[in-house]
Formats: C-alpha cells, sequence, structure tokens
C-alpha cells in the first residue's frame, strides 16, 4: 500500500488524485490529522487514518502495512521542521516501509542560504541514513510563493521587494502529477532527483512585466534594502524566524539557488510543465 500524509493539503491532495488515475483505491491510503476533511477519498475506497508528525503512535497506526510512505514536509523552519520529519521516517522504517518517499526543495543544501532549504537537506541525511531506500523529490520552487509575495502589489501597483534572481516558480499541480508518477513506478529515482522544474527561470522584474501585460494596469519593481524588509515583515507581526525564511528566499535566488532548469519534469508529467505566466494569467485575469 502506498501512504501519503499529508493529503488535505494543496499538494498531499492533488497527489492522491492524480495517483488515483495510475493505481486502484484499494492500494493507496492517507495520513491526515483530521479524517473528517478526506472523507471524499474514503467515499472512493481510499484508506484513511488520523496521524501527526508530532505524535509517533499514531503514525505506527498510520503507516502500518505501507509498502511505500510519502512524507510531505511541513510548513514550518528549522529544528522543528527537522524533527517533525524524523518522527515520520522513523515510523515508516518501523511499519516496514520498503521505501521512503519526501517531498524536499531543488535547492536543499546544508550551505543554502534560505532555512528552508537546509531544513530539507538535514532532512535527506535522515533519510539517507534511515537503512531503507529513499526518493528525495527536489521539488522546483511553488509558484504560489510568487503570488503571495505579489500579493500587496495588486492594489498598489508596487512590487516593492528585495533584490532577487531568477527562480523556477513550478505548479503545485505538475508537481503533485510527478510525485503521483514516481510511487507508481517504484525506484524509479533512488535518492534525490534531478530539479523537479517549470522550463524557465524568472525574476520579480519578469513578474512584474507579466503582471502589467495580463492586466493592463501599470506595475513597478523596486528595490527594498533587505533590513528595511526585515523591519516591515517584523512590524507586521511575523515572529522572527518567519522573518529571516521570507528575507532568505531573497539571499538565496541572489546566489543563484533557484534557478536551475532541468527536463525530469517534463519526462514525468509527459508534457511540458505549467509556465507561471499561466499561472499569473489565471490569478490576475
Amino acid at each position: 500500500m502506498i501512504i501519503v500524509t499529508g493529503a488535505t493539503g494543496r499538494l498531499g491532495r492533488q497527489t492522491v488524485e492524480h495517483l488515483l488515475h495510475r493505481v486502484p483505491a484499494d492500494r493507496v491510503g492517507v495520513s491526515v490529522r483530521d479524517p473528517k476533511k478526506a472523507e471524499d477519498f474514503a467515499a472512493r475506497g481510499v484508506l484513511v487514518r488520523e496521524g501527526s508528525f508530532t505524535d509517533p503512535g499514531s503514525l505506527a497506526h498510520a503507516f502500518e502495512g505501507a509498502t511505500q510512505v510519502l512524507i510531505v514536509s511541513v510548513d514550518r523552519f528549522g529544528e522543528e521542521a527537522v524533527q517533525q520529519h524524523r518522527t515520520a521516517i522513523e515510523a515508516a522504517v518501523k511499519a516496514g516501509a520498503r521505501r521512503v518517499l519526501y517531498t524536499s526543495h531543488m535547492g536543499a543544501s546544508p550551505a543554502s542560504h534560505f532555512q528552508a532549504c537546509r531544513d530539507h537537506a538535514a532532512t535527506e541525511e535522515i533519510l539517507r541514513t534511515s537503512g531503507v531506500p529513499y526518493t528525495a523529490l527536489r521539488n522546483g520552487f511553488y509558484a504560489a510563493g510568487a503570488l503571495q509575495f505579489l500579493g500587496p502589489a495588486l492594489d498598489s501597483g508596487q512590487v516593492a521587494l528585495p533584490e532577487d534572481g531568477p527562480v523556477s516558480w513550478t505548479a503545485h499541480a505538475d508537481l503533485a502529477e510527478a510525485a503521483a508518477a514516481i510511487l507508481a513506478d517504484e525506484g524509479r529515482y533512488d535518492g534525490p532527483t534531478p530539479p523537479l522544474t517549470a522550463p524557465r527561470s524568472l525574476t520579480f522584474a519578469d513578474l512584474t512585466a507579466l503582471a502589467t501585460g495580463i492586466t493592463g494596469r501599470p506595475f513597478t519593481r523596486t528595490t527594498v534594502p533587505d533590513d528595511a524588509f526585515r523591519r516591515h515583515l517584523a512590524e507586521a507581526g511575523l515572529p522572527a524566524d518567519r522573518v529571516e525564511g521570507l528575507l532568505g528566499v531573497f539571499t538565496a535566488a541572489r546566489a543563484g539557488e533557484f534557478a536551475a532548469q532541468d527536463p525530469a519534469l517534463t519526462t514525468l508529467i509527459g508534457r511540458a510543465p505549467v509556465e507561471l505566466e499561466a499561472v499569473l494569467r489565471e490569478q490576475l485575469a
């Protein structure tokens, strides 16, 4: 049985949907914190179990009978994230899974300027030493992140952000389809995958031009000093780790950590990945 965690979240839910087109429902299970949110899956024959990365006992039950477990990374930074991932990996190994898969990041590195990528690298090391075969899905930077950063500009017309660099913004839907393809073809990748990315890398200056073209409204890209951006986020009430995490996106982008492009995603899904322009057009038009 293939168990997918976080199956009521954006990436996990779409992964299960694609997986159900590839394997019978009775071979698919989900581990979720709130089973009521997965009742639609249960109605289609998917095994729904309650499981939390903060409760190892719940995962022992959630992962029972699994041959593969896909661990969808948590939306946390630092040791909290790594510890939750460790708990899930150890539970999958104890449950007898013969392969553990994990949604990592194209920029995963202990030397990354972005805390989340350092967390992904630490999690990949836990996987490497877990004693079972593993696959780390090196996902491109989620295109939804670009939309979040652009949000304030929709009213002001000012894309006021720190200096950045090119990023391979990649759609959740494409990454979910790729994850399903890898799960359905067990062992297709052993260890880290190539970067699973859209075919183009774009800066926020590029995004500003796209937004202007799509909406017909003038958008302007202005560069905000890092310290001013940090103060703005802190004054908005964001916790310090989140502030540094968001700033780290720009520091890492300037260093070229998210600029890579690779054909692996195209090969996995059998078509050209959705480009950010299409994502923006759907959101803004």
